[in-house]
């Protein structure tokens, strides 16, 4: 007899969530990483609304010192600025470390075999290999995120992701400005400030194009810069590239993958958190019906509108002068403004946006885009 059910490869959020969930069901799980806790990651700390729902739902509860609701998105770019709040609800901001740490302990109290310090090398014939001896399981979950080794193992790796963007991370002690998560737009480079605390924001930039420190970077956005001028820096800086990786199926046999692993979308978006938990629901979900294969399906409907808003988002970082016009035009319409954000954060279906006001904005958009051109 296994084991496990189920071992999941890797204690990330996305490996925790699916842990827990399988628990709720009945099952027996196992939990293998290489690392341990408390596991720290560069990464934006934003859940969308429906990843707060997602949290309540798997009975996890960060420590509030170390979390901050908001209320929705806004976007600045030199002199215009638009605010897009949540249909409903408030996201929460959330520093990493708590939130991994609220993660482990509602593991732990439902007793998953939580194996920290035991590294995955490969699989094997219902059995993942470790370096401390195989773990047998009836169906094995990769959650080992960008670079997944489970993925590769398992022969599902299609495209790797892209090394021309990179991200970089750090938190400030101070009183957050805003109810609103802040991306500050300038040509190649964005911003993500995110309240993480009564008395905290974590900052996210992200940029294309070669090497970057944290402080050359934010030089590009004076206004922020300073902001930040004379705030205590309370956290060592950590970075990330390769994002964007593509698996061929996210679930083939006995093996699936959730989170990153299962296909990362570009930052730019800030629903990776929220998205891997929702997967993690869906994949328990498919398992405990006995049909792992309506995982594939379930993925498709939960990433596709993020995909969608990723490809707009990044053509707008690599045209900042259309991206000052498509700020502009959300500016005059914080309605759709509205929407657009409560898509992205799963709050919304694609076809309650309906068809004039996507076109309406990128008329808009255009139209302001020329307009500065010709100014300019």
């Amino acid at each position: 007899m296994p084991e496990a059910d189920l071992v999941v490869v890797g204690g990330g959020p996305a490996g925790l969530a699916t842990a827990i969930h399988a628990r709720l069901a009945g099952m027996r799980v196992t939990l293998l990483d290489g690392g341990r806790p408390v596991i720290d990651s560069a990464c934006g700390e934003g859940l969308m609304p429906a990843g707060r729902n997602e949290l309540e739902a798997l009975g996890v509860t960060p420590d509030p010192s170390w979390t901050a609701p908001f209320a929705g998105i806004r976007y600045l770019a030199e002199d215009v600025a638009a605010d897009g709040r949540f249909p409903s609800g408030s996201g929460l901001g959330v520093r990493r470390t708590a939130l991994h740490a609220a993660l482990v302990a509602r593991a732990e109290a439902l007793d998953v075999v939580l194996r920290w310090g035991v590294a995955a090398t490969g699989l094997a014939d219902r059995a993942v290999e470790t370096d401390s001896g195989p773990v047998s399981a009836s169906f094995i979950v990769g959650a080992d995120g960008r670079a997944s080794a489970v993925r590769r193992w398992a022969g599902l790796e299609h495209r790797p992701g892209a090394k021309g963007r990179a991200g970089v991370r750090r938190h400030y002690t101070v009183e957050p400005w805003t109810d609103l998560v802040e991306v500050y737009w300038a040509p190649g480079t964005e911003a993500y400030v995110t309240p993480v605390g009564p008395r905290r924001v974590g900052v996210a930039i992200l940029w294309s194009g070669g090497a970057g420190q944290f402080d050359a970077l934010l030089a590009r956005f004076p206004a922020l810069a300073a902001r930040l001028a004379g705030a205590v820096v309370e956290s060592r800086d950590m970075g990330g590239t390769g994002f964007g990786a593509v698996p061929q199926h996210v679930v083939s046999g006995r093996v699936a993958l959730v989170g990153d692993a299962s296909g990362s979308l570009d930052p730019i978006t800030g629903v990776g958190v929220t998205l891997a938990m929702r997967e993690a629901r869906a994949l328990v979900a498919a398992l405990a019906a006995g049909r792992p294969e309506r995982y594939a399906a379930a993925h498709r409907r939960l990433v596709g509108p993020s995909k969608a808003m990723a490809r707009l988002l990044l053509m707008l970082a690599r045209h900042h002068r259309l991206c000052r016009g498509a700020i502009r035009a959300l500016a005059t319409d914080p309605e759709l403004f509205g929407r657009l954000v409560g898509l992205n954060a799963g709050q919304v279906p694609a076809r309650s946006l309906g068809f004039s006001s996507p076109l309406l904005l990128v008329v808009r958009t255009l139209t302001r885009a020329g307009a500065s051109s010709r100014a300019a």
